[in-house]
């Protein structure tokens, strides 16, 4: 693969379309029709790179999927899901999927590129590595609407948290990673997923979940923002498990007592 750039401060150019998006277009793209950049991050099937498309000069998140890593973990139908589920969202607030391709080796995603990267990085950059009330209660109101239009839509996204948050171009937030999104026309699910610290009581109690789940990670979400770190959290998981079974966890003084009454209520909610 060429590498070419490595801007930190590239923009899209709003003017330029994003690749044809058709079954039939995107069934013929090759990664020769990319130029590639940067890796944007790294995960444990494959990887995402900075990339642009050298016919439509359109910038993008191009992720990179092993076949043969997916076939050790018997997660190819896992990767269908997410795919079938992100290409058919449009939200302001929801990491745009604009199409894919494979070759004998590798699947590619085609993403919207979200050139401030991590909600997580971004929050651990901060001097006390928390945000102040203001700035968490316009990233929380962002996240709940893109929620919000997920379940009118059936879809659980079952992994919110701020590692899956990305920045875009003007500040906004974008839900990524679909991985373990499930469309749930039936009132509940009972497959466990997601991340330790973020789930659910009925999850760890292998109980049947809905929507609801969703909910309960943002209020984590919205703790963490708060606070610097997930309400729950400890170095044990069974431990962390324990208090989530239990909703046992406490507020610093410096979270005022509408955030605290806002978190306690998405958790006593459900």
């Amino acid at each position: 693969m060429k590498f070419w750039f490595s801007d930190d401060k590239l923009v899209q150019d709003e003017n330029v379309p994003p690749p044809a998006q058709t079954a039939n277009r995107t069934s013929r793209l090759t990664i020769n029709d990319f130029d590639i950049g940067k890796a944007l991050g790294k995960g444990k099937f494959g990887n995402v790179y900075l990339a642009r498309e050298k016919s439509s000069k359109y910038i993008t998140a191009l992720k990179v999927l092993y076949k043969s890593q997916f076939g050790k973990a018997n997660m190819i139908h896992q990767l269908r899901r997410e795919v079938e589920i992100q290409a058919h969202l449009r939200h302001p607030n929801i990491l745009r999927l604009y199409g894919y391709f494979h070759d004998d080796a590798r699947v590619y995603l085609i993403l919207e590129y979200a050139p401030n990267g991590e909600l997580y990085k971004l929050l651990n950059a901060q001097p006390e590595k928390r945000f102040d009330e203001t700035r968490t209660a316009g990233f929380i109101a962002q996240i709940a609407d893109a929620l919000d239009y997920c379940h009118s839509k059936k879809v659980i996204h079952r992994d919110i948290k701020a590692e899956n948050l990305l920045i875009g171009a003007k500040g906004e937030i974008k839900i990524a990673d679909f991985g373990w999104a499930v469309h749930s026309p039936l009132s509940s699910r009972e497959t466990i997923c997601g991340t330790p610290d973020y789930l659910p009581p009925e999850m760890i109690s292998n109980q049947a979940h809905d929507h609801t789940v969703d909910i309960w990670s943002v209020g984590v979400l919205c703790y963490e923002c708060l606070v610097g770190k997930t309400p729950f959290e400890d170095n044990q998981i069974s431990v962390t498990f324990k208090r989530i079974v239990e909703v046992k966890y406490s507020f610093p003084s410096f979270v005022s007592s509408g955030a605290q009454d806002l978190i306690r209520k998405v958790c006593w909610c459900l």
